[in-house]
């Protein structure tokens, strides 16, 4: 079983109905992954995004450049419902606004600067394939795809619920 993280753009009247209906956000999302699971939408088009197992990579590299919103887990509760490996959070449109303009700064270059694989693999960062000098590129695309899709919500003051599942 995977460990994949997940987003889904909402407007902040969405946000506001899942943090009060968890339920109905969770048939939500369905409905938007159902929608687009036919299309491949590229990242600044959709409405869900995943960083598929890249997730814990990307969190330890911003942690490492001291970024400084988590838009790896969110900042916010929506519930303490479980949805796969711990409750969902959020990120408000103000907070998507201000690590879009910060996303768009930080190129993966920069993130990946002087860092060893094997720093990486002692920090116990999933998935477990650190051993390998070329490792640290298998996260670049989703990068990429991560700051056009906090770009894109930002540009239409979306908010952002975030769980892992």
């Amino acid at each position: 079983m995977s460990m994949i993280g997940h987003y889904l753009r909402v407007t902040p009247a969405e946000l506001d109905r899942a943090v009060k209906d968890p339920g109905w956000a969770l048939e939500h999302i369905e409905q938007v992954q159902d929608a687009e699971e036919k299309t491949d939408f590229p990242a600044s088009e959709a409405r869900h995004f995943s960083t598929d197992k890249c997730w814990d990579v990307l969190g330890f590299l911003l942690r490492r450049a001291a970024f400084p919103v988590d838009v790896v887990h969110g900042d916010e509760p929506v519930t303490d419902d479980d949805w796969g490996y711990g409750p969902p959070m959020c990120l408000p449109a103000d907070r998507v606004r201000f690590a879009a303009g910060n996303l768009d700064r930080v190129g993966y270059d920069d993130l990946v600067r002087g860092v060893d694989p094997a720093e990486v693999g002692r920090a116990g960062v999933y998935p477990f394939i650190w051993d390998r000098p070329e490792a640290l590129e298998w996260a670049r695309s989703r990068y990429d795809s991560l700051v056009a899709f906090f770009s894109a919500a930002a540009r239409t003051g979306d908010a952002l619920l975030i769980w892992l599942d």
